[in-house]
């Protein structure tokens, strides 16, 4: 379908949503504030930009006079005020952005037929509509030219062209008008992701309401690249697009629109005309969710899918999956020996990892450990780089953007997979009487006993004498093996910074991953979702995060380096962790260049280190964690030496 016919929709579309635009424009009057979203929509908006730090209570004290203190807080009043005031992050952020934007130089039969926009929204996917690329003959013929604008001085920079790759994949809706088609490599092997960066699409709402601004970059009439920032408004929400004002011209087509964080809300494709071609009355664009509610449901080989799904997982619509043990889930970890053959069912798509938008290589991931479940992957990661800041500030260098940083997210692969019945039963059976190592302890049998494994040699690590590790509990509820736990938990939790459920819960989860198959494959996928596969990935890891992340590396592609990994608050050093490892036992991964390893003497989940005593070539750095706070990464991570090599191994300059 060619524009003008696109056009002619569109009329019809702002046409029959003319009584939604007039009840829109009466409510921004009434209520004096151009935020009139529906309420779903208005909170789900202020409850993203909240965890995204976008709003912070500064913001919302500014945005209440004292009646609306105590009348109730106006989330659209909220919206307004974080709509109008940007911190200076805004700049950079939408320079970065604007990397991935590229003018594409539309070919038929060998001849030139027109330009048009497009934009990066994986490694090697370009997004743009359909009638700028209406079938893939066209595509083969056709470039993707990026970089093609002026520098801070005015001078035009070198156009660094792309071939696209139809072949690989290609995939085009009329209604929507939207093309996803794959781009070829350089010659020198270099995907433009890697160069350019890529624009990551969210399924989740709340990425905008009506009246917000908009803000478009592109290649109108196919000049250099062009930013329409001024004057700019959300207008309408329709089913499958978006009514915007904002200035755009011919060869916009197939631009991103991004909110003012720099989210792609909307493929552009063009500008409705006014009544008898009297000039333009707003621009239109498909939205986001709605397109990948469509790419997710078109049934593609498995070679094209594998292509497809580079998007990443928070482009995924929410739903449940399943991972049997024997599917191609357990290929990509490789074989564990032992299968008891379980079923991993997992509820995915509630907390799907996040992407890093740092442009080229070393990409920087952050894997947490247990107890993450239900909590947001963007807070956690600005909770990680909040705690680096400080670390990085005290050893000179500076911080570390937290949107540079990849955070994979199994927290509710595992819970789900690791739900506990016994916990309730036993404290239910026994009330006051209830020992907490056998309130946590797992219900199977076998993982049971690494759990009881992990406890007694924890307490042998920190200097239970062997007299008092033999004494049982009477009448234990679990009785044998588990009603002799206790008193080494005790042991452990005395002499630590941890209490006694901490410490119990960690070392249950523990042992559920090492010792069930099921777990093992569900969380490393989990991870896999969500993690790069640049040439080189400086890896920092905590907890039980350190274990997955062992295996993990066991797992990567070959071309995978790690130059830098840093473990914190590690049970890495005790031997019931180590001989459990699919490695088999502490043979340190030759992928890996430098190691350290940061672990606190009050941390009992650290009570195999140093782990140099057992690994090789690991640098083992004691810090001075706050007792109470023994085990948290911010305080691993706020250490100036352990933030010195993440700094040292992330610097551009």
């Amino acid at each position: 379908m060619n524009l003008q016919e696109q056009q002619q929709r569109m009329i019809e579309r702002y046409r029959r949503s003319a009584d939604e635009r007039a009840e829109i424009e009466r409510r921004q009057v009434e209520t004096g504030t151009a935020i009139v979203d529906s309420a779903e929509q208005v909170r789900a908006r202020t409850e993203r930009l909240a965890a995204g730090g976008a709003v912070g209570l500064g913001t919302i004290a500014l945005a209440l006079p004292d009646a609306d203190a105590v009348q109730g807080v106006r989330l659209e009043r909220i919206l307004g005020v974080a709509s109008e005031l940007q911190g200076v992050a805004f700049l950079g952020r939408g320079s970065r952005a604007s990397r991935t934007v590229a003018r594409i130089a539309v070919v038929e039969g060998g001849r030139p037929a027109g330009f048009g926009s497009g934009f990066l929204v994986g490694k090697r996917l370009l997004l743009t509509n359909n009638h700028v690329l209406q079938d893939a003959a066209t595509a083969a013929e056709s470039f993707a030219d990026f970089d093609v604008e002026v520098d801070n001085e005015g001078v035009a920079k070198p156009t660094v062209r792309y071939a696209l790759a139809p072949d690989l994949l290609f995939v085009t809706n009329i209604d929507l008008d939207a093309t996803l088609v794959a781009v070829r490599p350089r010659s020198d092997g270099e995907l433009p992701g890697a160069v350019h960066g890529w624009n990551q699409l969210v399924a989740r709402q709340g990425k905008i309401v009506i009246g917000e601004p908009v803000n478009v970059i592109g290649h109108p009439a196919a000049r250099p690249k062009e930013v329409a920032l001024r004057d700019n408004a959300l207008l309408n929400q329709l089913d499958d697009f978006l009514h915007y004002k904002t200035d755009t011209e011919p060869g916009n087509s197939g631009s991103p629109v991004f909110n003012d964080q720099w989210e792609v809300v909307a493929l552009h494709h063009s500008s409705v005309p006014g009544a008898g071609g009297d000039g333009w009355v707003a621009n239109e664009g498909a939205r986001v969710s709605v397109l990948l509610r469509w790419l997710d449901g078109i049934a593609l080989p498995p070679a094209q899918r594998a292509v497809l799904t580079e998007l990443g997982p928070q482009a995924l619509p929410e739903k449940a999956r399943t991972v049997p043990a024997d599917s191609g889930a357990a290929d990509r970890v490789g074989s564990i020996t032992g299968a008891r053959g379980e079923a991993a069912t997992v509820a995915v798509g509630t907390r799907g990892g996040i992407r890093g938008e740092r442009a080229g290589t070393p990409q920087v991931v952050f894997l947490h450990g247990r107890g993450t479940q239900g909590r947001d992957p963007a807070i956690m990661r600005a909770e990680w780089a909040g705690g680096l800041a400080r670390g990085l500030a005290a050893a000179g260098r500076p911080p570390l953007d937290a949107k540079e940083v990849w955070f994979p997210h199994y927290g509710d692969t595992l819970a789900a997979m690791t739900a506990h019945g016994r916990e309730r039963a036993v404290t239910e059976a026994l009330g006051a009487e209830a020992t907490t190592a056998e309130a946590y302890a797992p219900d199977d049998a076998s993982t049971r006993a690494v759990y009881a494994a992990l406890i007694d040699e924890a307490a042998r690590r920190a200097g239970m004498p062997v007299g008092k590790r033999d004494v049982a509990v009477e009448g234990g509820f679990l009785g044998g093996l588990v009603s002799l736990l206790q008193g080494p938990l005790s042991w452990i939790a005395d002499r630590s910074g941890l209490d006694e459920v901490v410490i119990a819960t960690i070392f249950r989860d523990v042992a559920a991953y090492l010792d069930r198959d099921a777990v093992r494959i569900a969380v490393l996928d989990a991870v896999l979702e969500t993690f790069p596969t640049d040439d080189e990935v400086v890896l920092v890891a905590h907890s039980l995060g350190t274990v997955v992340a062992m295996d993990l590396i066991e797992r990567l592609p070959p071309g995978v380096a790690v130059p830098v990994l840093v473990t914190a608050g590690s049970p890495l050093g005790m031997d019931s962790v180590y001989k459990r490892l699919l490695s088999g036992g502490p043979r340190r991964p030759a992928r890996v260049g430098t190691w350290l390893n940061a672990w606190a003497a009050a941390d009992a989940v650290a009570v195999g280190c140093p782990l140099a005593d057992t690994w090789a070539e690991v640098r083992d750095v004691l810090t001075q964690n706050r007792k109470d706070r023994a085990h948290d990464i911010d305080e691993y991570l706020s250490a100036a030496e352990v933030a010195a090599e993440i700094g040292r191994a992330t610097a551009t300059g």
